[in-house]
């Protein structure tokens, strides 16, 4: 399957990465604050819990993923004091790491039901709106899904191939 400019952004869409949530071997998350100083604590988080997994080969690109979908979802996804307040018991944003022996998936949920979509990237002096350009550059395959039941928002999420541990 080839891929052109108009498709090659548009993101998975069926909802969940194509992984079997049962076998997922390792998995941690975390509650991120309504402040851009969350973005350091993203990657700070992120850091530790690949080490401990020993994942280190894609550290840099998944780093830098978690990075955008945090800032994207901060950006675009919180609401501000005049818009309906979020429940003060549920954290603005919560990133999700879950590995499978040769997949990991970083996941950030945020309160927006909004559809994540790339800015222009053909302005280079833009300073916002490429993030979505990055994640689909440095990660495997993304895409998100809305929040169902009592939680309210989307989820959006990143692939990244691992190497096998032999």
């Amino acid at each position: 399957m080839g891929t052109n400019g108009s498709t090659m952004l548009k993101p998975l869409r069926q909802g969940l990465p194509p992984l079997d949530p049962a076998a997922v071997s390792n998995a941690a998350s975390c509650a991120l604050p309504a402040r851009y100083e969350a973005v350091r604590e993203a990657r700070l988080f992120t850091r530790r819990t690949l080490d401990q997994w020993d994942v280190g080969e894609r550290f840099d690109d998944v780093c830098l993923v978690v990075s955008e979908l945090v800032t994207n979802a901060l950006r675009h996804a919180v609401p501000g004091e005049s818009e309906h307040p979020v429940a003060p018991q549920a954290p603005a944003v919560r990133l999700h790491l879950m590995r499978w022996t040769e997949r990991l998936v970083c996941a950030v949920r945020d309160p927006s039901h909004g559809t994540p979509v790339p800015g222009d990237s053909d302005d280079s002096s833009a300073e916002s709106g490429r993030g979505l350009f990055l994640v689909d550059s440095f990660s495997d395959s993304w895409g998100w899904h809305p929040l169902a039941g009592t939680l309210s928002g989307k989820v959006v999420w990143a692939l990244f191939r691992l190497q096998p541990t032999e």
